[in-house]
């Protein structure tokens, strides 16, 4: 969470200097001062809002994952879905986009849980889970001070305990 920290913060700088003092690029694309503009915007935008979750997740004293009889207690990123009951859970897959691997958590009934979620960025950001993987809950180790291959293990071995 630090690197990523770091690297979003030097992303927003890279923005601001976008946006204060644009590069000279003789390129008729990337040296258009308006694409560049755009870039720095979203740049700015894009990696801060990911900075601020970042701080308040490395500020945030309560656990990442509580794991309990009666379900699971999200509270690992910016999109946690909260308590999901292990009566809810269907399966554990493991998803992964470039490097970054993580768990998403097939529920059946998905609608309810988004239905929870007050907040409409974390909505958002739930809704585009379940529209690409299946599952509006996904849970990361990147957050969690476990390996991600033992984190599956626990979940796993802790989905079978408690459904039988």
């Amino acid at each position: 969470m630090t690197l990523t920290l770091l690297g979003s913060i030097i992303f927003v700088g890279l923005g601001i200097w976008f946006l204060i003092n644009p590069p000279k690029i003789n390129n008729p694309i990337f040296g258009n001062p308006t694409v560049i503009f755009i870039a720095g915007l979203a740049s700015i935008i894009f990696f801060g809002l990911v900075a601020i979750t970042i701080i308040r997740k490395l500020s945030d004293k309560k656990a990442g994952l509580i794991i309990s009889r009666q379900g699971i207690i999200d509270n690992s990123s910016g999109v946690s879905a909260g308590l999901v009951l292990w009566t809810d859970i269907e399966e554990i897959k493991v998803s992964q986009v470039m490097n970054q691997k993580f768990l998403m958590l097939i529920v059946k009934n998905p609608q309810d849980y988004l239905n929870k979620v007050t907040n409409p960025l974390k909505r958002k950001g739930m809704e585009m889970n379940y529209r690409s993987y299946g599952s509006p809950i996904s849970i990361s180790s990147n957050s969690l001070q476990t390996n991600f291959d033992d984190l599956y293990q626990l979940l796993t071995g802790k989905l079978k305990e408690y459904k039988s």
